[in-house]
């Protein structure tokens, strides 16, 4: 006998279906790697037409510039910001309240900045994350490549999950290199 979803998951995927459904449009291009009922890892990259540094900068410095309102909890009230040190955390601010969506694990600043948790409902979900943004010098700038590993124990297939997080991934991928100067959300 299967147990139903409970509603509150059901409507944040349902939720979070849409909001990827309406952003698709816009998206840099992206990948699912893999899918299982325990996990996914997904993939998307863009070239922006700045340096390593500068391109570190937009994301580490900026993020409360070009992170999609939409994909907060707080929406236009909120502030977000990255410490790019070990320990540090993607933070959301909003008054007195706050939100640590991340942690940062990781920092070699213009090559890698890899943070863990889980994002969106993923976080309430208990599931852990891998989350990397990988800078690589390209033709034409720099190369981002957006990797994230999800796992763990939940009752929900997560590999059901798997295409909607690419497609807000690749969103914020997008907004980030939209911010950093790309004309337009890349192609593959």
């Amino acid at each position: 006998m299967t147990t139903p979803t409970p509603p509150v998951r059901l409507r944040a995927l349902r939720a979070l279906a849409l909001v990827a459904f309406a952003c698709a449009a816009t998206a840099a291009p992206a990948a699912v790697k893999d899918a299982t009922p325990a996990g996914f890892t997904i993939e998307n990259s863009v070239v922006v037409p700045v340096d390593a540094d500068a391109a570190w900068r937009g994301l580490v410095g900026e993020i409360d510039r070009w992170w999609p309102r939409d994909h907060t909890w707080w929406g236009a009230d909120s502030t977000l910001s990255i410490e790019p040190r070990a320990g540090g955390c993607l933070c959301e601010k909003a008054g007195a309240r706050e939100a640590w969506h991340m942690s940062v694990t990781h920092v070699d600043p213009g090559a890698l900045l890899r943070m863990t948790g889980g994002l969106g409902p993923l976080q309430g979900m208990g599931v852990h994350g891998a989350l990397e943004w990988r800078f690589a010098a390209a033709e034409g700038g720099t190369r981002i490549t957006l990797h994230y590993r999800v796992g763990g124990y939940t009752p929900d297939d997560l590999s059901k999950f798997a295409p909607v997080v690419d497609r807000v991934q690749a969103q914020q991928l997008g907004a980030l290199a939209t911010h950093l100067g790309a004309a337009r959300p890349p192609k593959p």
